[in-house]
């Protein structure tokens, strides 16, 4: 029996609707996971927002009456917050002794003790692909092509596959360079689509015609083309998972539209339409159901999207994009608060980094459109997992808003440190994790002061 690709990947044959995510890659299978360093109790979430964020609105404001219009030559800086239609013009202050956000950060501001926002990250590009393949991989693009291997990617690896699905991604690229298979992001584009691939098929074979299929597939598992052939002989062991993940019956876990208390209070707690499982809220949901249920360690999101406002949209929907997305941060940072760890006493916070973040940020100075350009610079904000909360590590300069050099143990300001880009702070979420050596070939210096 010739068994292709293309014949295995074909209907799927009774693999409920895992035709219709991404599938793990077939491949990668060189690297050994260096299974007993990594912790057994700490898990990921990353929060993208899509289309690059203007952090002057959110994470890395000016004050207006200090950076003011006839001062902008100088400065380089428009914070411009008198030219948003929301109706929200000034910065918003925590109660975190000297941690100021910009006008819309949203629900994240009341979270603040638990954040940890670092600002001045340089990506050195100002192309979307770019930026945020680089933000995934900590390795800059080859072109446009993605280098290495998502540090989600590299985190499942390294944590093991102790779960039913090591790494779950919700609208966001994910990489897998070298890595386990298992470690490869199951993909969807909704939590419908995440759903339809956990439930048996409708069109599923007869039971006589399927068990005539199993039957042959053993019997091809004895061939020698296929036991001798790596590709073949995997890609039967990746049908038998999808068909194992399919009877595990983890659906019931991400019906958000159910009629029970269950999914009614989560719901609330997200703000979720039982008729659009596409969104934001249903997507947050979904990545700490994951997490909580025992089926992931490394979740993936797309928080926001739509961010790329080059004119006038930049003064009406920019902000409040960007602050749907954070209220959405923020519900997920208070609900994994109020979820025991195990039976620990402790929180399901305390033992999951949450990491927002985009692949790069808008310029300071508005364009002759009213709206703000791609920037080299970029921030990002975390929170749990350990890592202490109510900090600002790092910052933009005060002309032109650029990187500036940091001390990568403090997080201070000095002109003796280095520019931190998104694989230093790679590098410490894996020393973070108990990861030896350097899987994902970062070959970066950790930034420390993140861990505190």
């Amino acid at each position: 029996m010739k068994l292709t690709r293309r014949r295995l990947l074909q209907g799927g044959l009774a693999l409920g609707g895992l035709s219709a995510i991404g599938l793990p890659a077939l491949g990668g299978f060189g690297h050994t996971p260096a299974f007993a360093n990594p912790r057994d109790d700490l898990y990921f979430i990353f929060a993208y927002f899509s289309g690059g964020w203007d952090v002057l609105l959110t994470l890395d404001p000016r004050d207006p009456r200090v950076f003011r219009d006839d001062r902008k030559k100088v400065t380089r800086i428009q914070p411009a917050y008198d030219k948003l239609t929301s109706g929200q013009d000034d910065l918003v202050r925590t109660a975190v002794d000297g941690m100021v956000f910009g006008p819309h950060i949203g629900g994240l501001a009341d979270v603040a003790d638990k954040l940890t926002v670092v600002r001045g990250l340089s990506m050195d590009t100002l192309t979307h692909e770019v930026g945020r393949r680089r933000f995934l991989t900590g390795q800059p693009p080859a072109g446009l092509q993605a280098q290495g291997s998502s540090l989600a990617t590299v985190l499942a690896a390294e944590l093991g596959p102790t779960e039913p699905i090591p790494q779950l991604s919700v609208r966001v690229e994910s990489y897998n360079d070298g890595m386990p298979a298992f470690a490869s992001a199951i993909r969807v584009n909704s939590v419908d689509d995440l759903l339809r691939a956990l439930r048996p098929s409708p069109s599923a074979l007869p039971a006589g015609e399927q068990e005539a299929v199993e039957a042959l597939l053993a019997t091809a598992r004895e061939c020698d083309r296929i036991r001798t052939s790596t590709f073949q002989s995997q890609a039967l062991d990746f049908r038998q998972a999808a068909r194992d993940l399919v009877a595990l019956g983890l659906d019931a876990r991400f019906d958000f539209s159910a009629s029970t208390a269950e999914m009614e209070a989560l719901r609330d707690v997200y703000g979720i339409d039982p008729y659009d499982l596409a969104g934001a809220p249903a997507q947050a949901a979904a990545a700490v159901t994951a997490l909580t249920s025992g089926i992931s360690r490394c979740v993936s999101f797309e928080v926001a999207k739509d961010l790329d406002a080059h004119g006038p949209e930049w003064a009406a929907s920019h902000g409040p994009r960007l602050e749907s997305g954070f209220d959405i941060m923020a519900a997920l940072i208070r609900d994994l608060e109020r979820r025991e760890y195990k039976d620990s006493g402790g929180s399901w916070l305390d033992h999951t980094v949450v990491v927002g973040f985009s692949e790069f940020a808008r310029t300071p100075m508005l364009n002759s459109s009213g709206g703000r350009d791609h920037h080299l610079l970029n921030a990002c904000v975390m929170a749990g997992g350990g890592l202490p909360g109510g900090r600002v590590l790092g910052a933009s300069s005060d002309a032109g808003m650029a990187p500036q050099r940091l001390d990568y143990q403090t997080g201070v300001v000095s002109p003796g440190g280095q520019i931190v880009r998104p694989e230093n702070l790679f590098a410490a979420l894996q020393e973070h994790a108990g990861i030896a050596g350097d899987p994902g070939g970062l070959e970066a210096t950790p930034f420390r002061a993140l861990l505190g």
